[in-house]
């Protein structure tokens, strides 16, 4: 399944590059304002950070919401307290769109994610070029020194790269990058199933000072809890949100969030 929709992406942005060369896309680049800082933005805090998503469809669960309007979501999120929008622009299988983030990213002011199949350099300057300030890198669906290559030119462009990780293996992969922000995702996307505990094995090797991001699997506060619980600084939260009301469930988040462990700490 990963192959499949990291190949079905970089074919889509090779019918956009036939139609807009790599030289024209670098200038459009070049010249958007310098990104947001997303490091700052997801720092540790007293509450769990959320990256909330602007999600109509994945494989896994089929079409979610039809979310005509994902500037308006956005501002929702922004107004819910989330840190940062991540918004699919995968257009097969995800229904999202590089327009989605283009919107998204005119209508907030926190940072906003590409989550796509990146998997080429014209998908990141692609990101740049639409406002993106983070870009996701998947370790799975990339060899070492593309992963390298690609990491080294999201920082050259002055975004964030996120490296997402679903092993051990993959996770010393992502600490032998220098990466900052390390997403660790409950989903398996060779088989799509699930699980949630997964993140609170690989939490204990991220290093200190490492932003520690648990992804998929939450889908009520129970879930939130459990990932904070388990070390989470930021949680990434999709399909919990575009089918219910987002401020709301955000709220209720963040704030189940604020809790302290045994002798004081904050979790």
């Amino acid at each position: 399944m990963l192959a499949d929709l990291t190949a079905g992406a970089v074919q889509d942005a090779q019918s956009r590059e036939a139609r807009k060369p790599l030289a024209t896309l670098e200038r459009e680049a070049l010249a958007r304002p310098a990104a947001r800082d997303a490091l700052r933005a997801l720092a540790p805090g007293e509450a769990v950070k959320v990256i909330a998503e602007v999600k109509r469809a994945s494989p896994s669960r089929g079409d979610l919401a039809e979310i005509a309007d994902p500037a308006q979501l956005a501002r929702l999120y922004e107004i819910g307290g989330a840190s940062t929008v991540s918004v699919l622009t995968e257009g097969r299988r995800f229904k999202g769109s590089l327009a989605d983030l283009e919107a998204v990213r005119a209508a907030v002011d926190i940072p906003v994610l590409r989550k796509d199949f990146i998997a080429t350099r014209y998908q990141v300057f692609e990101a740049r070029a639409a406002g993106a300030d983070l870009v996701l890198l998947i370790v799975a669906a990339l060899e070492q020194p593309l992963l390298v290559e690609l990491y080294e030119l999201i920082l050259e462009l002055g975004m964030t790269p996120l490296v997402e990780t679903h092993s051990a293996e993959e996770l010393a992969r992502a600490i032998d990058l220098g990466a900052q922000l390390i997403g660790v995702n409950a989903r398996d996307l060779n088989t799509f199933n699930l699980d949630r505990d997964l993140f609170g094995r690989l939490a204990e090797r991220i290093p200190a000072g490492v932003i520690k991001i648990a992804e998929s699997a939450v889908l009520g506060v129970d879930d939130v809890v459990h990932y904070r619980r388990s070390g989470a600084d930021v949680v990434l939260i999709g399909e919990a949100l575009v089918t219910s009301d987002p401020v709301a469930t955000l709220t209720s988040f963040i704030e189940a969030s604020r809790f302290e462990l045994p002798g004081g700490a904050l979790a």
